[in-house]
């Protein structure tokens, strides 16, 4: 397979590069950074592909960062990496843990973790174009490494498509990007079709009557109201969603009063979805409607509840012929026990909108970041469910193999369309 052989060109010299890229990784993980404030981390990446030669656009859509690196006639590829952090106290240990502390939205301080792998996914993206810059003989085309903010808020690609991206840069081919996830380190999850859910947050304000907690006869209560509309919530999923079709419906936030002697006049409700099918996020979200308001007419609320849908996320759906095209290049570069089909991921990406403002066509796959040792063992015990998860404030994925794999994994794919006959 002519790719396979340009890819092991390509990654003969990733043993050189592994220091570099392990200190790289330590320093976004010692200094991450919030949505839409990667100043520094675009910085840092904005200086690599420079100095690996590559033509850079810096300040797209805010703080991303698109290289490009023209090699002579070909398919054009683009790579994707996410590069924010999330506001979560680090809780691992590690040596390199993050400290930082950053202002968010509310104008509050916060800690700041990388309790999502962005960190794993910028130095894998970096290391792969450092690869193909020093390699240049084993392959033909252009590539497009792109680093984009602000996912956690899943706004990021928007903004960088709004930011004129589509102009900046030739039209991919194919769009690709990864994911570090709870599956044992040096594996690697292609999926076709439908692999991350679409998501919603819905921010429900119920309106009541304030009153002194001695008097609840001159009130209508709105924690009382938040509280049956919870319960009866809970019975959407069970009771009206069709069993084998996939939904969420969370309650993440419960915000009602001040003091314990205060009735007051409103309380708000932040919830989140997940589904695979817009006519099933489109029934979550009537349903939503209707018990809300339904719960506040029956409390006798002074008007009907007020609903803002935020922080909305794109299905990941993957193309079949480019998954394919992908699957069958990691299978016959890696071990046959490293490529496995993780299955649906119920988490949500913003990824799709980079490709879907092209008309490109992608796929998205999984890297194992958890130690082979340690999720057999957990396996065994029946406690997978045990490991630190992504957005958890003990998440630490092992440095390696998850690196190495990771990079070699965006150098394999790429070099599916790139290689040289």
């Amino acid at each position: 397979m002519a790719s396979t052989e340009s890819a092991g060109q390509i990654l003969a010299g990733q043993g050189a590069i592994t220091g570099w890229q392990e200190d790289l990784y330590k320093d976004f993980h010692r200094n991450p950074e919030l949505s839409h404030h990667e100043e520094r981390t675009a910085g840092i990446i904005a200086d690599q592909l420079t100095g690996f030669g590559l033509e850079v656009h810096t300040k797209v859509g805010g703080t991303g960062v698109v290289g490009v690196l023209a090699n002579g006639d070909g398919p054009t590829v683009l790579l994707r990496a996410d590069i924010d952090a999330l506001p979560v106290k680090e809780a691992t240990g590690l040596d390199y843990a993050s400290a930082a502390v950053a202002i968010d939205a509310s104008g509050g301080q916060t800690p700041v973790m990388h309790a999502c792998g962005h960190d794993f996914h910028m130095s894998s993206l970096l290391g792969a174009a450092k690869l193909f810059a020093e390699q240049r003989d084993a392959w033909a085309g252009t590539l497009i490494t792109l680093f984009q903010p602000a996912e956690e808020l899943g706004d990021g690609a928007k903004t960088m498509v709004e930011g004129g991206l589509t102009g900046l840069v030739p039209k991919p081919d194919v769009a690709l990007a990864q994911h570090v996830l709870v599956h044992p380190a040096g594996t690697i999850g292609p999926h076709t079709g439908p692999f991350l859910s679409m998501a919603d947050s819905v921010r429900v304000t119920l309106h009541g009557r304030g009153s002194h907690g001695s008097m609840p006869h001159l009130s209508i209560d709105p924690a009382v109201l938040a509280s049956m509309v919870v319960v009866r919530l809970q019975s959407v999923v069970a009771r009206e969603v069709q069993p084998g079709e996939f939904a969420v419906l969370t309650v993440g936030k419960i915000a009602v009063g001040a003091k314990s002697n205060i009735i007051d006049d409103h309380a708000v409700l932040e919830l989140n979805i997940r589904t695979y099918s817009k006519a099933i996020r489109d029934q979550l979200l009537a349903a939503i409607e209707r018990v809300a308001k339904a719960e506040s007419a029956a409390s006798g609320s002074p008007k009907e509840p007020d609903f803002e849908i935020y922080n909305s996320y794109p299905l990941t759906d993957n193309n079949a012929d480019v998954t394919a095209k992908v699957t069958a290049a990691f299978e016959e570069y890696f071990p046959a026990e490293t490529v496995q089909d993780y299955g649906r991921q119920t988490a949500s990406e913003d990824f799709s909108d980079v490709p879907t403002a092209f008309g490109t066509p992608y796929t998205y796959w999984g890297v194992g970041g958890i130690d082979p040792q340690a999720y057999a063992a957990a396996d065994a015990a029946g406690a997978v469910s045990s490991i630190p998860a992504n957005h958890s404030p003990m998440f630490a994925p092992v440095i390696q193999p998850t690196l190495t794999t990771g990079t070699a994994a965006l150098v394999v794919a790429a070099s599916a369309w790139l290689g040289k006959d």
